[in-house]
Order: C-alpha cells, then sequence, then structure tokens
C-alpha cells in the first residue's frame, strides 16, 4: 500500500513540474522570427516579418541585465545563394525599431504565487512582403555577437495547368470520422449490413486525413485551424491570420494573407461565407480577421468590411455574399464596433440586407449580398424542423430586443443563394465560398449528440443539394468541391 501511494505522489509531482509555459511560441532562443522554421508560401502571398531580441530580466533566463541588443541583423537566402540585407532584398526601407516590455509565467507555480518573468525586447517589422519564385528560403536573426535564430521557408510552386475556375470549401467544424458514423446510421437505411442509400461523402473521389494541431499546442481551435486552412500558415490558438508575437497590440502582429484576400487581389474574383455560427465566429471571421484574438468579436467584422485600417496591408472592399448569425455586432448598441450600425453601413456600400429566410430568398443575384438573422449562433436543424415550437423560446431577433428569430433559412437555403449570387458577380473571373456547419461542433461541446448528428446530416444534403445546382448550372467540372473539418472532438 504505501508503495502504491508513494507511487501515486510521485506521478502527481512529475505531472505538476513538467507543466510550463512558453515564452513565446515558436521562439525557444532569445532570438524570433516570425514567419517561423518551416513556414510555406505560395508565390507572391503577401506576409509580414517580424523579428524580435529577448532580455529577460529575471526567471531562469534572466539575460544580457535585461537590456535587448539593438544591433541585431537580419539576412535572407534563397536556395543556398549569398545572404542579403532583409530590407535590401526586398527593396524596402529598414524599419524603425520598436521596443516593449511584457510579462510570462514560466510554470504553474509561479502563476500560483504571481511572481511573473519580465523581457524587454527590441523589435523590426517589415510589412507586406512577398515571394515570387519558388525555392527554398533561409532568414537568419544575428545577435549578441554570436548568437542566431534561423527560419527555413518554402515557396512552393503553383500547379502548371488551371483546373478549377470557383471552389466551394465546406466545413464541418469539430467534425470526426466517427461522428459521419455516427450520422450515416441516423440517417441511413442498412439492411443485413448494407446501405441502402449514401451520404454525399461517402461518393467523393479523394479522401484523406489532416493534422490539425496548432503551431505550438497539440490541441488546436477554431481559429487557429480555420486560418491554417484559408492561409496555409499554421499559427497560435485564438489567433487568425497572423504569427503570434509579444508585442501589447494584438493587431499589430505579422499577417499572412489568406485565400480570399489573395483571390481578390490576383483574380478580382468574388467571394463569399456562410455559417449557422455568428458571423464574428472564428470559421467565418477567420476569412478576414488579423489578430491574436478571436474574441474581439466586434472589431472583426468591422474588419471583415473594411479590412485593415492602421497597417498596410492589400486593399480589402468585403465580401460578396456574408450569410450568419451574430446580429449583436451588427445593430447598434453596446456590442457592435463603437456603438455602429453595420446593417447601414453594408446598405451605404451597395449590399442588400436580408434579416429574414423570406427576404434572403427574393434578394437579388447581382449585387452584394448581407444576411444576418439572428442574435447568436443560428438555431439547429432538430429545432428548425423537428420542434419548431422551441424557436420561440429563443430571445434572438436580428434587430434587437427579445423577440424570437422565426423565418430562418437553414445551411441549404443560405449556401445555394450564395452560389446564385457567387456565379453572377464572379463571372469568368470564378467565385470561392466557404460554407460551415457550425453547431456539429457546438452541440459536441454539449454533449447533444442528437442536435449535432442532425447539423452533419444538414451538411451532406448540402453538399448533395450544391453538386445538384452546380450540374444543372452546368458549371460542376469548373468547380473544386472540398469537404473537411477544422478539428475533431472525443466522440465514440
Amino acid at each position: 500500500m504505501r508503495v502504491a501511494s508513494l507511487t501515486i505522489v510521485a506521478a502527481l509531482l512529475s505531472a505538476v513540474s513538467a507543466t510550463t509555459y512558453q515564452r513565446l511560441g515558436t521562439c525557444p532562443t532569445l532570438g524570433c522570427v516570425l514567419p517561423p522554421d518551416q513556414s510555406d508560401f505560395l508565390p507572391g502571398q503577401l506576409f509580414d516579418l517580424r523579428v524580435e531580441v529577448h532580455a529577460p530580466v529575471n526567471g531562469s533566463e534572466a539575460a544580457h541585465s535585461g537590456v535587448p541588443d539593438r544591433d541585431f541583423k537580419v539576412t535572407i537566402a534563397k536556395d543556398g545563394g549569398e545572404p542579403r540585407d532583409v530590407a535590401k532584398f526586398f527593396a524596402v526601407e529598414k524599419p524603425k525599431l520598436e521596443q516593449w516590455q511584457f510579462e510570462w509565467y514560466e510554470d504553474l507555480f509561479a502563476e500560483d504565487r504571481k511572481t511573473p518573468s519580465v523581457v524587454n525586447v527590441n523589435s523590426n517589422v517589415y510589412r507586406k512582403l512577398a515571394l515570387n519564385e519558388p525555392g527554398k528560403y533561409t532568414v537568419t536573426l544575428r545577435y549578441y555577437g554570436d548568437k542566431s535564430t534561423t527560419a527555413h521557408w518554402i515557396v512552393r510552386p503553383l500547379a502548371e495547368a488551371k483546373r478549377a475556375k470557383n471552389v466551394i470549401f465546406f466545413i464541418g467544424d469539430g467534425m470526426t470520422t466517427n461522428m459521419i458514423t455516427a450520422a450515416r446510421l441516423l440517417g441511413h437505411k442498412s439492411i443485413n449490413g448494407k446501405y441502402q442509400t449514401r451520404m454525399q461523402m461517402d461518393d467523393f473521389p479523394v479522401l484523406g486525413h489532416q493534422m490539425t494541431h496548432s503551431i505550438d499546442s497539440y490541441i488546436t481551435d477554431s481559429a487557429n485551424s480555420a486560418s491554417a486552412l484559408y492561409s496555409g500558415h499554421k499559427s497560435t490558438v485564438n489567433a487568425m491570420g497572423v504569427h503570434v508575437d509579444s508585442s501589447p497590440n494584438a493587431y499589430d502582429d505579422p499577417k499572412v494573407e489568406t485565400i480570399v484576400e489573395i483571390f481578390r487581389r490576383v483574380r478580382r474574383g468574388a467571394w463569399g461565407a456562410v455559417s449557422t455560427a455568428s458571423m464574428a465566429d472564428a470559421t467565418p471571421i477567420a476569412l478576414t480577421a488579423h489578430t491574436r484574438s478571436r474574441y474581439d468579436y466586434a472589431p472583426l467584422i468591422d474588419q471583415a468590411l473594411n479590412g485593415l485600417t492602421n497597417y498596410t496591408w492589400t486593399q480589402h472592399e468585403g465580401p460578396d455574399v456574408y450569410f450568419g448569425g451574430g446580429a449583436e455586432r451588427f445593430y447598434p448598441g453596446k456590442t457592435s464596433y463603437q456603438g455602429r450600425d453595420y446593417y447601414a453601413e453594408f446598405a451605404d456600400k451597395g449590399y442588400t440586407v436580408s434579416l429574414n429566410k423570406t427576404s434572403l430568398l427574393a434578394a437579388s443575384h447581382t449585387k452584394r449580398a448581407l444576411g444576418v438573422f439572428c442574435q447568436g449562433d443560428m438555431p439547429v436543424w432538430l429545432d428548425r424542423n423537428i420542434y419548431p415550437d422551441n424557436l420561440r423560446d429563443f430571445q434572438n431577433s436580428p434587430k434587437g430586443g427579445k423577440q424570437p428569430a422565426l423565418d430562418l433559412p437553414g445551411l441549404k437555403d443560405m449556401t445555394l443563394k450564395a452560389v446564385d449570387i457567387l456565379h453572377e458577380r464572379g463571372g469568368n473571373r470564378g467565385f470561392f465560398l466557404m460554407s460551415e456547419a457550425a453547431s456539429v461542433d457546438k452541440q459536441m461541446h454539449a454533449l447533444d449528440y442528437d442536435r449535432a448528428l442532425g447539423d452533419l446530416l444538414e451538411l451532406d444534403d448540402t453538399v448533395r443539394a450544391t453538386i445538384r445546382k452546380l450540374d444543372e448550372m452546368k458549371i460542376l467540372n469548373e468547380t473544386l468541391v472540398i469537404v473537411t473539418a477544422d478539428h475533431g472532438h472525443g466522440f465514440e
């Protein structure tokens, strides 16, 4: 008994002692390069480059009397060639030196005692850069005399033949293969082990798996995972469209261009987002957001419409289609950005504004469209279709107040309408649409399997209806349809 007790105590002590924190993810040394080592880029993809030199004042890493090196150098070399000064390589001016201080807890013990470690920082940031030639690049930060941090980057070549004019990107948030199996069992009849009907996902010609971990954590979240899907760059949990730095400003972190920003800038194509969540939620907002803080909901809606206003970046004109929930971030009041009326601001920029299903279905196919149908996340398929009386218990009118939103579209309604508008507006330039079944994830958080799997089946039905519509429009052969999850849940 005594041996067993000692073993348990030792195991607990080991677990606690192992619970340490990182000073800055991707930066185990005192010199940081962002984007970090192992980053991939598309040719011409815009990004910012930040370098930091840290001087810890106290704690186990205390060094250099807390004074960070001011004379650091940054070089870049292509395919093993001669290193060149970064500013000269990109033909930009050398930026002004930035300085700040931040605090962090080295471990749980320090956090419990409220004894943070303090770090002084010197930094440069180079904004709106691009690498146009495929190949391997090496960025080296040299500091404190003989110290260096190296980041190896790859710019991947584009395919020689263009295969798709349009892309429809379906996301089942939190959807695992086990959930798909469970949804199949619920939605499709089986006789003697043989299914009589199939899910649309079962008929896809290519199937695969992906590793969803973030850049510095095995467990990701919907913000970082969506950002990775849209930009090709993994980042830190809660971050979107940036590599997280140590600065005090959540909006000055080094940015990376997303697929819709590239598509609009290069092809002038049309793009849209559809979600059964709030449109300020991580998956839809990550298409345009550039911040380390996914929970800054109201400012991120402004970013979606107006783009970045505080740092040099690609010109942004807003989406062509924006359908979902989250009305509290649009109507004027305490929960919208600066109390502004975003229904009016979207309308002033030429959008039709729909607040219910009836208005949505009647909306023009030629004009840009905003559809916001309730406060918060949209009610799930099961409540909208099987238990509609439940809708009267909500206080979620898109106009604000405590009335229920009753005239609600589903994911299929929003997606098919989006296809009509984007096809019309994209023309020969094509379109990109992201369509998210958000409550697969949200209902799994609550362990409400019926509602989660109901929304998964709604997603599959939406995919089926979309493929049928594309075929009827005679654009199926020029449209790439992808269905994926952004991460999973423990579900058996």
